[in-house]
């Protein structure tokens, strides 16, 4: 496919026409804040070994004394009953715990009295034992309860996060429609090291998908600074590199204040894309990330960017200009932007994700139907599954003239 030419600068989208390459840069350290908003997630099905957890302390309560009534005396299977107490403390609550512990004491008391056994001093040892194992149960259970509520509050915690930082993308955005695909890579999570934004500027639509170093809430910190750096010279920079510029100086910035901070140290790699109103082009600037793939019908390339810059705050001196490359890009084109959780995902025998071979299948298919294609195929393909934070925005440029007005809530996850 043709990649196109490079270009000083260029801007169809902010303040004016045309810049230069940019100046030199020198890396440095940088850290960031986070904000709220969020829909309700869907609660999970209840697990098939939860279940059975529950219910585990009643088969003991009912096996032991069958098998110690149906076998010979000699054979004390009563003594198991010991062991529905600590079952119970796994999934039962405290109260849950108590109840069945009591329930073993009454039927151990049952089965030494259906054998013509005194209650003392053998019985009362026995139970004595069953009611320590019972108490010391129901203080593990309990335990394990204020566990479980913190980290349900972490959890919460952690998606308002996400909704904070990474609003749903609007389907449409002047003549381009957007469709993204986001998920964490920890069973659970709700915030990776991956981060996404897109503007309407004038004279056409800005896009950045990044990925910062390592994840927890240093990356969240850091993906917050980058989008709000982002956010701000999305609307005023003539150019992609003096956007670029910019998340390097708010990240140097961010360092010389606060060096202590852990997000100081991280340093993401970047994808910056414009697509003006009035030509038939995608401007692309990489910062260290991985280039996009662009479709013409069936035809599928992964555009060639001619010099890609090192990460944003990479601790090394770095003393070259940000490059821009222009792509053809024109009305029904579409072009997948990535983190490296799509093109780096192997399968058990080594073999990278073919990420052109899938598109070229989904060529025929509608836009909204890729990513939750290309998110059960990743799942299918990887040795482990989605192992990593893994993120794709799909860019379609609409025919000429189809802009369509932004509805409602498009308008709020704009902002």
């Amino acid at each position: 496919m043709d990649t196109g030419r490079t270009v000083p600068t260029g801007v169809a989208g902010a303040a004016g026409p045309a810049g230069t390459a940019g100046p030199a840069r020198t890396a440095g350290p940088a850290k960031p804040p986070a904000p709220a908003h969020r829909p309700r997630r869907p609660r999970r099905p209840v697990e098939l070994r939860y279940l059975l957890g529950r219910v585990l302390p009643f088969v003991v309560l009912v096996a032991a004394p069958l098998a110690d009534v149906l076998t010979s005396p000699e054979e004390r299977f009563d003594r198991l009953l010991i062991a529905a107490p600590a079952f119970a403390a796994v999934t039962w609550g405290a109260r849950g715990t108590l109840a069945v512990g009591a329930l073993a004491m009454g039927t151990t008391t049952v089965l030494a009295l259906g054998r013509g056994e005194r209650l003392f001093p053998a019985l009362l040892a026995g139970q004595t034992v069953l009611a320590v194992v019972t108490l010391a149960a129901a203080l593990s259970s309990q335990a394990r309860r204020r566990r479980e509520a913190e980290l349900r509050q972490v959890s919460e915690v952690a998606e308002a996060a996400q909704w904070a930082l990474l609003r749903p993308l609007p389907r449409r955005l002047g003549g381009v429609d957007l469709r993204l695909l986001y998920e964490a890579s920890a069973a659970g999570a709700h915030v990776g090291g991956d981060f996404y934004k897109a503007l309407k500027v004038r004279g056409g639509v800005r896009i950045m998908l990044g990925d910062v170093q390592g994840k927890g809430l240093a990356a969240v910190e850091a993906a917050s600074l980058l989008l709000g750096s982002f956010r701000e010279a999305a609307y005023t920079a003539p150019g992609l590199p003096e956007i670029a510029e910019r998340l390097e100086a708010s990240m140097a910035r961010y360092a010389e204040r606060a060096p202590e901070s852990t997000a100081a140290d991280r340093f993401a790699t970047v994808l910056l894309a414009e697509i003006p109103d009035d030509e038939p082009v995608v401007r692309l600037l990489s910062c260290g990330h991985p280039a996009p793939v662009v479709q013409r019908g069936p035809v599928v390339r992964t555009v060639e960017l001619s010099s890609p810059s090192v990460p944003i705050h990479l601790p090394v001196p770095v003393d070259a200009p940000f490059t821009v490359d222009e792509v053809p890009f024109a009305p029904g084109d579409r072009m997948l932007m990535f983190t490296d959780g799509v093109s780096e995902t192997r399968d058990r025998h080594g073999a990278f994700y073919p990420l052109e071979q899938r598109l070229r299948g989904w060529a025929a298919e509608p836009a909204d139907r890729v990513p939750g294609l290309l998110k059960e195929d990743l799942a299918r393909f990887g040795a482990r599954g989605l192992d990593d934070d893994t993120t794709a925005v799909l860019v379609v440029w609409g025919a000429p003239g189809e802009e369509a007005p932004l509805r409602h809530e498009d308008r709020l996850v704009a902002l």
